[in-house]
């Protein structure tokens, strides 16, 4: 699974984790990364955070310890917020472990590009590209498991 066992300071016990393009990130910095991301698209939307708490039926303070790293957010919480500021959950997740989606910095920021993309397509567009997609990948899977491994003396010599 990839997980290698680290310590983080919000955790008392040691926990595994999956690392990311600069090792492992601590709990925090992920928090850190959430916070900003919202203040972001808050800004963006033109809400002040009165606005957002209002919608999110919470004081002020209570969604500033959310753009301030204080407080961690709930799946709920997340869900209310993207409807709330009109981000798609993924944006906030790439923000906080952009490592989920790709194995190199560029391969994950392609990804959330194209996911981003296509969450606008109308549904007829998406429909016929998943399976335009599923055709790909069928193929390029049978081409990978048909694709003979050259024996050991047709390898080119190490050196």
């Amino acid at each position: 699974m990839g997980l290698v066992e680290t310590v983080d300071p919000e955790i008392d016990k040691p926990i595994f984790r999956r690392p990311g393009f600069n090792g492992i990130d601590k709990l925090g910095e992920m928090d850190e990364r959430i916070s900003v991301f919202l203040r972001k698209v808050r800004d963006d939307t033109g809400l002040t955070r009165e606005e957002v708490a209002r919608y999110l039926g919470l004081s002020t303070q209570v969604f500033g310890r959310y753009e301030k790293a204080i407080s961690k957010l709930h799946v709920t919480r997340l869900v209310h917020l993207s409807e709330v500021l009109g981000f798609h959950p993924m944006e906030l997740v790439y923000a906080a472990a952009p490592h989920l989606f790709g194995k190199t910095p560029e391969e994950a920021a392609d990804q959330i590009a194209l996911a981003k993309l296509i969450w606008t397509l109308p549904h007829s567009t998406v429909s016929t590209l998943v399976k335009l997609v599923d055709e790909m990948h069928a193929i390029s899977s049978a081409g990978a498991a048909q694709k003979p491994q050259p024996s050991p003396a047709q390898q080119p010599e190490k050196v």
